[in-house]
């Protein structure tokens, strides 16, 4: 897995491409260690180049959370892949972990109900 990330002032972006198992846990908890020293900062995770998650992984990103939260910080997953998102749908983590999509992520796709309701 490659991680690359970008700090300022209350903000970090961490972005992982590659394969995020047990394997790059250590790697992902050593790139973010310095970040959750920033108080009640905001850590964005962009996973848009992810092509697969395991529960290790999962359960890293939840103790990330946990940790942002108890320090007044706030972590974010951005542009979610398709493998990372049907995860999260189906472990039901999608309603535990904040998300967001940049204008920069995938093309939002319509929903079954349309603008025009049925669908």
């Amino acid at each position: 897995m490659r991680i690359r990330t970008e700090t300022g002032a209350g903000k970090h972006l961490v972005s992982l491409a590659g394969r995020f198992d047990a394997h790059e846990v250590g790697a992902f908890r050593l790139a973010l260690e310095p970040m959750l020293a920033d108080r009640e900062c905001t850590i964005r995770v962009d996973l848009a180049n992810v092509v697969f998650v395991d529960s290790s992984a999962l359960a890293e990103m939840l103790r990330v959370r946990e940790a942002m939260t108890a320090i007044g910080g706030r972590l974010v997953l951005v542009d979610l892949s398709d493998p990372v998102r049907v995860i999260l749908e189906l472990t039901a983590l999608n309603q535990v972990f904040d998300t967001e999509r940049t204008s920069a992520g995938a093309p939002a796709r319509a929903s079954a109900a349309g603008p025009g309701g049925a669908g």
